[in-house]
């Protein structure tokens, strides 16, 4: 089935999906400040008119069961859900369901004709998986070696960051509740890839809302 949307623009993409926890221990201020956070990143990204048509944003959240509740959509038309928050913490399956995302929008984008950036993935806890997450792991662990994606975690307040530490090498650990910080780093850095070629490095910004773990 043709998509519209890449038929009336042929610009290269640029995938960011984030992985949210939303357990119960995220509760209160953790996840106000993280709703905060995505409304700084809508309002901060639509101000940039090339990633508003290049960057595509989608959101997994995992608190009890693993929810997609924010299909794949261009940063022009993201709008920030509202969390809210119940139950264990099923991180494996939710990096299971991220890669399957990131895989299939990429077959779509090649079936289009379209270019693309090196996908982002962003997960982003305050616990540890109450499900199987080893494979999970490996899986991701294979995918960024293959240069497939990039997998950033980040920890926040007791977040069990060994665990995070096996999934990837670019784990960092949140200062506080600097949400906000946070997710204007990540529209600085999607804005900055947005204008550069699909095949070439890109310099990121500092990073001012936590440090490497």
């Amino acid at each position: 089935m043709l998509n519209l949307e890449f038929a009336t623009n042929p610009d290269p993409r640029c995938a960011c999906i984030f992985l949210l926890d939303t357990s119960g221990s995220m509760k209160g201020a953790p996840i106000d400040a993280l709703n905060e956070g995505l409304r700084s990143f809508e309002h901060d990204i639509q101000d940039d008119a090339l990633a508003r048509r290049r960057v595509e944003i989608a959101i997994i959240t995992f608190g009890g069961i693993t929810r997609q509740i924010q299909p794949w959509v261009s940063a022009g038309a993201f709008q920030a859900p509202v969390l809210t928050t119940g139950g264990g913490t099923p991180m494996g399956e939710a990096m299971y369901e991220g890669v399957r995302m990131i895989n299939i929008r990429k077959a779509e984008y090649k079936a289009a004709g379209l270019s693309y950036y090196q996908p982002w993935v962003f997960l982003i806890t305050d616990g540890t998986p109450t499900d199987e997450w080893l494979q999970a792991a490996a899986v991701v662990r294979r995918e960024t070696a293959a240069r497939g994606l990039t997998f950033f975690a980040v920890g926040v307040g007791d977040a069990d960051m060994d665990t995070l530490k096996a999934i990837t090498d670019r784990v960092l650990k949140l200062d506080g509740l600097s949400f906000r910080e946070l997710f204007l780093w990540v529209s600085a850095s999607q804005k900055g890839i947005s204008r550069s070629k699909a095949d070439e490095q890109t310099a990121l910004p500092a990073v001012t809302f936590g440090s490497p773990a």
